[in-house]
């Protein structure tokens, strides 16, 4: 997919786009199945969301899990049973 067809120009949306992904691994219920219509609608031309939407959007990608953050190296979330080779020393 190509970024012209994945958000909409206007900042305020393409930002919580940026996001979806993340919202629909983690949500549940209603809140996904709103999530996976929002990406179905999103690739229609000319698709913006309601104010409404808007504002379900903004909460969902608010209360949405951040990533988990990566250790100082590569290597801090490899198993104990991984022997890592660094080459950076």
């Amino acid at each position: 997919m190509r970024a012209a067809e994945a958000y909409t120009g206007d900042p305020a949306v393409d930002t919580l786009l940026f996001s979806w992904g993340r919202v629909i691994a983690n949500v549940q219920g209603w809140e996904r199945g709103f999530a996976l219509s929002i990406q179905r609608d999103r690739h229609k031309p000319g698709w913006r969301p309601s104010h409404k939407q808007f504002a379900v959007m903004e909460k969902l990608v608010r209360n949405a899990r951040p990533r988990p953050a990566a250790g100082i190296y590569a290597a801090d979330d490899v198993p104990d049973d991984v022997a890592v080779i660094d080459f950076d020393d």
